[in-house]
């Protein structure tokens, strides 16, 4: 089997997991309360559409 002479590229870095002492584990609280501050009133639009789409097809 003849030799690649190409370099290979440096493996991506693992984002899901950062290595200790990266300060990622401190965004977790930042992360979580985003995805409320998005999420909540999403939920609730979807809920709404819902239950008004019901009233709407069924009289």
């Amino acid at each position: 089997m003849p030799h690649d002479p190409r370099p290979s590229s440096p493996s991506p870095p693992d984002l899901a997991h950062p290595r200790p002492g990266s300060g990622e584990g401190s965004r977790t609280p930042l992360i979580a309360f985003a995805w409320l501050w998005v999420g909540a009133p999403l939920a609730y639009g979807l809920y709404e559409l819902v239950r008004k789409a019901t009233q709407l097809f069924t009289g």
